[in-house]
């Protein structure tokens, strides 16, 4: 197949980072699907800079491919007017040559499935991909979907910014193109330290030397290369460690396009602020890297400059004065809320979301949680004033909402209230609750740190859900805007974790009654944690589910036992076992109680060794759940010699009976593990 190099350059005002890097992972993705549509295959290059994304293929074919196409449509009786062809086509028949874009005199029949069909073949000719080039490349732009987009001039089409310039470039011919309000034309822009002149371009090698010459680096590895590179060189200068946030560092590349380090510092004075003030207002504020000596924070910062100026001095003063200003701003709340202390008493006049009162009232339902939170794990406090305590961090905990540096920086409440009440000599287990009430606050986020701390964030968290719930804000598709389904996980990872027995049934229950939420189905709160458990359990999801349906609604035991039923089955020949235990679940499937069994009815070798094959295991006591595993999957050699040679519906009534009562006490002992007729692999 021929192939040519292509060159597409979407030109755009200065791309917005943060939605930008979101769509990113994306991009390549649907310019596949976008080509594949048009029987293309290639293996692009995607590249990015803040004003500009760009496509280059050094193996863009020249043609399409060829194919065949198939149509098949309904039998000949419905096709036709009662079956018969004089009469001509029915709607069905129709509607086939319509689909087909045929007409009736061209309508083909088959036979398919022992039926003549209607039939339709296509032989689809290729084309040259230049004459379908624009089409491809603006389905592609539109697909693109970074949450919000603009309209410009009188324009109806939108986009993340306004576009500037289409350019494609297929070999040395140029593809035309007139989409969002302009022709393409061969050309591109440069940084604009340089030049704001379009230049000309005529070929992809050509393109790439413009923009090294015009100090745009297009690819975004060469422009972390160069950054990671720089601000390890200041690091070995200035005897200091950097760190590098991977978040800041890919917004930092989306938005420079000749990014330059620049070590700047601050004054010592600013030092007195909590660290996380001062890496917030950096990092949030003006896009800088925290520096470290000897592992403590360091009145420093690399600033990464988009400048093409080789008077760094004059960029680094710029943005010490700037950085000046934020720190003497958050100096001054900090001394402000020492001054004021901790004051929950305010929390009445934040609303937390409509429907469900105020903060203060979220205070109180997560008092109730936290207490009988408590008294469930009282085990693990020995200490008399615990509870008090536990009140003392859950009445104190959203009170850093009335602090004016929570006010000026939102994310760090918590943090805020743990330093203030640390500064209020508060007990350090108050002091950290206080800060880890919201983890896990991401998927890979810390836990909290002990069983105290834990407590305070399962109330903050099991609240959010029941109040939201019970007022109908259930998370929708992807749509989940209070978060719930990461406070569900949080609750399930901090139980594991902590070794917390949480059951999904009595426990979700008795916090429902006794915190007084608004009526509602306490099984779709169940179902919630179920469905965020099979997210965060790494075991085939089947074993799973046949653990839920067994007896179990404890957290933890769910776990151990799929774990367990998990680690079994990769060291076995897993379909043969659970074919013979699928062959127990399906025979005692219409039994709805446990009949006595007697002993004396079995006379066949096979049922007897069966029999006391069970009874051996209910005679047994086990150390753990693997030991349990294993000695119920003892039973398969016994219960497969019965199945082969005892006729379990036997004609005499008791033998019947009988025979069935053993079998499913076997099924009911294994619902003590799991369902196995619930697993495949």
């Amino acid at each position: 197949m021929n192939t040519k190099d292509l060159l597409v350059e979407i030109l755009v005002e200065e791309l917005p980072a943060i939605p930008f890097l979101k769509e990113l992972p994306n991009i390549a993705i649907k310019w596949g699907m976008v080509v594949q549509k048009y029987d293309l295959k290639t293996n692009p290059s995607i590249f990015y800079t803040p004003r500009r994304i760009v496509i280059i293929d050094d193996s863009f074919p020249t043609m399409t491919s060829s194919k065949k196409e198939e149509f098949f449509g309904p039998p000949i009786s419905i096709a036709y007017i009662d079956g018969d062809k004089t009469k001509g086509l029915s709607k069905a028949g129709e509607g086939f040559c319509k689909k087909c874009q045929i007409s009736a005199e061209e309508v083909q029949i088959t036979s398919k499935d022992n039926k003549d069909i209607l039939y339709c073949s296509k032989q689809t000719q290729a084309i040259p991909s230049k004459e379908i080039l624009a089409k491809i490349i603006q389905e592609f732009i539109e697909s693109l979907n970074f949450g919000k987009s603009m309209r410009w001039g009188s324009l109806s089409e939108s986009f993340i910014r306004p576009i500037r310039n289409i350019c494609i470039l297929l070999g040395d011919e140029h593809i035309p193109i007139k989409a969002y309000g302009i022709n393409g034309k061969l050309a591109t822009k440069i940084h604009t330290d340089v030049s704001f002149d379009w230049i000309e371009i005529s070929s992809v090698c050509q393109y790439l030397e413009v923009l090294k010459k015009g100090y745009v680096i297009l690819s975004q590895k060469e422009r972390r290369e160069k950054i990671l590179q720089e601000i390890s060189q200041i690091e070995k200068e200035q005897n200091i460690q950097v760190e590098i946030d991977e978040d800041l560092l890919n917004e930092i590349i989306s938005i420079t396009e000749y990014p330059k380090a620049l070590y700047g510092e601050f004054e010592e004075r600013f030092l007195e602020l909590p660290k996380e003030v001062i890496i917030t207002s950096m990092k949030e504020n003006q896009r800088y890297f925290a520096t470290f000596a000897k592992n403590t924070l360091h009145n420093s910062f690399i600033a990464v400059s988009n400048a093409t100026s080789s008077r760094s001095d004059q960029i680094i003063l710029g943005n010490q004065k700037v950085l000046k200003a934020r720190l003497s701003d958050a100096m001054f709340f900090y001394h402000n809320d020492l001054k004021n202390g901790l004051d929950s008493t305010k929390l009445e006049e934040i609303a937390f979301v409509q429907g469900l009162g105020s903060m203060a009232d979220k205070v109180q339902r997560e008092r109730k949680i936290a207490f009988y939170l408590f008294d469930k794990y009282k085990n693990f406090f020995p200490n008399p004033k615990t509870k008090e305590l536990i009140q003392e961090a859950i009445c104190l905990a959203k009170a850093d909402l009335l602090t004016e540096m929570v006010y000026e920086f939102p994310e760090l409440q918590g943090l805020m209230g743990y330093y203030y009440a640390k500064s209020e000599g508060k007990d350090s287990d108050v002091c950290v609750a206080i800060k880890e009430q919201y983890l896990p606050d991401g998927e890979d986020a810390n836990l909290p740190s002990n069983i105290f701390s834990a407590i305070v964030a399962l109330a903050n968290k099991l609240d959010s859900i029941f109040a939201l719930f019970s007022i109908g804000k259930l998370p929708t598709g992807s749509k989940d805007p209070f978060a719930l389904r990461r406070a569900s996980s949080g609750v399930i990872k901090i139980v594991l974790d902590k070794k917390l027995h949480f059951n999904l049934d009595i426990d979700l229950k008795n916090l429902f009654e006794i915190v007084g939420y608004k009526p509602f189905d306490i099984k779709i709160v169940q179902e919630f944690f179920i469905e965020r458990l099979e997210s965060i359990v790494a075991v085939n999801p089947s074993i799973l589910r046949s653990v839920l349906c067994g007896f179990d609604r404890d957290v933890c035991v769910i776990v151990d036992k799929a774990k367990a039923l998990d680690s079994f089955f990769e060291k076995s020949d897993k379909e043969a076992f659970v074919s013979t235990f699928k062959r127990v679940a399906n025979i005692t499937k219409d039994i709805k109680n446990i009949g006595d069994i007697n002993e004396e009815l079995f006379k066949l070798p096979e049922e007897i060794k069966l029999y006391k094959s069970y009874q051996a295991i209910l005679s047994q006591k086990f150390d753990g759940i693997d030991e349990k595993i294993q000695a119920l999957f003892s039973m398969k050699k016994p219960l497969d010699d019965f199945f082969d040679n005892v006729m379990v519906n036997d004609p005499d009534e008791k033998n019947r009976e009988n025979r069935k009562n053993l079998i499913f006490s076997i099924y009911q002992k294994f619902l003590e593990v799991g369902d196995i007729k619930e697993i495949a692999f």
